[in-house]
């Protein structure tokens, strides 16, 4: 099953109703918190060092973070595309396209 995950703020449900759900909110999460800022799992998250590159080199960049740290914690999907939506004042919106892995 393939689904898009957008990285906007929604709020958080501690007790998805099923797998589908879940997974969608950890990719989420992950595309949404900055490397270094959980107390416990520092690594977890993606590094926002490249919020004041250029926006070409910050997509690239973001594109890679993402992958690898969606590939680490959240094993259950696949990625398949990372997208953005940009606006004028420079602010990136990232849209992971993910495949739910069927147990």
């Amino acid at each position: 099953m393939e689904l898009e995950v957008s990285t906007l703020p929604e709020e958080i449900n501690f007790a998805p109703d099923n797998v589908v759900e879940e997974v969608v909110q950890n990719v989420r999460t992950i595309c949404s918190t900055s490397k270094y800022s959980v107390p416990m799992d520092r690594l977890f998250g993606v590094d926002a060092v490249m919020v004041d590159r250029p926006t070409p080199k910050a997509m690239a960049a973001m594109q890679s973070e993402i992958i690898q740290a969606i590939r680490k914690y959240e094993p259950r999907c696949k990625v398949k595309r990372v997208s953005f939506d940009g606006d004028v004042d420079g602010r990136l919106k990232v849209k992971v396209r993910i495949e739910i892995r069927e147990e």
